[in-house]
């Protein structure tokens, strides 16, 4: 799905359009942006938001018609809140155009002076204008055709980048919508092949003979259940004058039923979702590829299917991690540690000056941070809060969680160099970012991502964020991109 969207000067009143937006501070008073529209309507435009009970809180969305007043026949009043923030102000342009859904073009008139506040505007309009209706036969779901951005014309660089991030957004949200009927390891690996062949990145795809050959004994053992063959994908973006490395690590399950530590039936269907963190890493990819910022970015897809059946591995089973590692599976179902395993071992041959992971990696930490929340572990604390910085400036809730040692003890195994689970039921998102360390190559500086939460949004719609798929962490890994570019990270 395509929006289009584009930066317009004129005044927003004055638009040939189905709604103008614009936004609502408390009181209720209205923000920089509505003045031309308040006046058109006969500067009654606070008095009329009164009688419909606006006040103004962050996440409220009123429509009032205009009565002839404008071209546009209704105007959306959406609340900011006191002091709005760029994440404001994108959840409040994404929730104003996900209630637009069906006109045929909006403008909005929010705050947006500077380039940032642009930026996060566009971005929140474009991202809340998502739906996904590829499998529908009848009617499909309606968006907001045309995207108006009230801004000045030395804003439109940036938005132009931020169009660049969303429209990634958009493939990770499609790839983690869809069935795995259609996207088994085979299907994900053909599209990153063809993101990269439409980016200019370097790819190399590894099936599941060379995968045994190489010694990829994680993704090679999660993937030997299913008749759908276990993949790596490995995309890398060079910049001609970058002297840093950066590493991307993405788990790909297309399908996770636990294989023969087999989930429970309910909840299982939204277990298509778990290949978002390999989504993430393919969307941040392609991003990279066309905002080509000064580092080189290599992305590792690590895909495979859990299921259960005759070749499945079994609980006591042994597998050689790349490198030479040896795991003893406890529980076929935390298997995601198992095929990133590989990867973060195979990392080392890239000489990373930063490498993260990212996955849906445990239930754990939705019970510790909730569905909207990104856990973040790294080995080096001030990496960790970079990370947790970073994410939270593109507007991805992120928490700091800690690596303790007490915990390593859990993972001792009396047959091999490491057991993938702990006997301990505690902290269970915290042992697994400790079993991923012990495969992270000596002096790396590393980082890893849990998002099981806010990968799949089983609710309801809010700000941008739709139901189902949502991206998680693309943003988060483009930014970092940019951080070490730019020499902050």
């Amino acid at each position: 799905m395509t929006t289009n969207l584009k930066l317009t000067q004129n005044d927003p009143a004055s638009l040939d359009v189905d709604a103008v937006v614009v936004g609502v501070l408390p009181g209720p008073s209205l923000a920089p942006g509505a003045e031309a529209v308040d006046t058109a309507l006969g500067g009654r435009l606070v008095e009329a938001l009164k009688a419909v009970g606006a006040t103004g809180k962050a996440g409220e969305v009123h429509k009032l018609p205009t009565l002839g007043a404008l071209p546009a026949p209704v105007v959306v009043a959406a609340g900011l809140g006191a002091d709005p923030t760029a994440e404001t102000l994108r959840r409040a342009a994404g929730a104003a155009v996900r209630a637009l859904a069906g006109k045929g073009t909006a403008a909005l008139a929010l705050p947006a002076a500077d380039a940032d506040a642009a930026a996060a505007v566009a971005t929140g309009a474009l991202l809340g204008n998502y739906a996904f209706g590829r499998y529908r036969t009848g009617e499909q779901p309606e968006t907001v055709g045309e995207l108006l951005v009230a801004a000045p014309a030395e804003t439109q660089a940036r938005v132009a980048e931020e169009a660049v991030v969303a429209e990634a957004v958009t493939l990770v949200r499609d790839l983690v919508n869809t069935p795995p009927s259609h996207l088994s390891p085979e299907d994900l690996a053909d599209v990153a092949d063809r993101v990269a062949k439409a980016t200019g990145l370097d790819v190399e795809i590894l099936d599941e003979k060379a995968l045994v050959d190489g010694g990829y004994g994680g993704i090679a053992g999660v993937g030997q259940g299913s008749v759908n063959p276990p993949r790596l994908v490995r995309l890398s973006y060079t910049h001609p004058e970058a002297d840093k490395n950066v590493v991307f690590v993405g788990k790909g399950i297309t399908f996770d039923t636990g294989g023969i530590s087999i989930k429970p039936a309910e909840g299982m269907d939204w277990m298509k979702s778990d290949m978002g963190g390999a989504g993430a890493v393919l969307g941040a990819l392609q991003a990279i590829a066309t905002l080509k910022p000064k580092v080189n970015v290599i992305g590792y897809l690590t895909i495979a299917e859990n299921m259960p059946s005759g070749t499945a591995q079994r609980p006591s089973d042994v597998i050689t991690i790349y490198g030479g590692k040896t795991v003893e599976v406890l529980n076929t179902d935390a298997e995601g540690r198992l095929v990133m395993a590989d990867a973060l071992a195979r990392s080392a041959e890239d000489s990373p000056h930063l490498l993260v992971d990212v996955a849906t990696l445990t239930g754990a930490a939705l019970v510790a941070l909730g569905v909207r929340t990104t856990g973040v572990m790294a080995n080096d604390d001030e990496v960790r809060e970079k990370v947790v910085a970073a994410a939270e400036s593109v507007g991805e809730q992120s928490w700091g969680m800690p690596l303790p040692d007490e915990l390593r003890k859990g993972l001792d195994s009396p047959v091999a160099d490491i057991a993938n689970i702990s006997g301990d039921r505690w902290g269970g998102m915290l042992t697994a970012g400790i079993f991923l360390k012990e495969f992270v190559p000596d002096g790396v500086r590393w980082a890893h991502l849990d998002i099981a939460g806010p990968a799949f949004n089983k609710g309801e719609p809010y700000g941008y964020t739709p139901k189902g798929g949502t991206g998680a962490a693309t943003r988060t890994l483009v930014r970092l991109a940019r951080e070490v570019a730019d020499g902050n990270l």
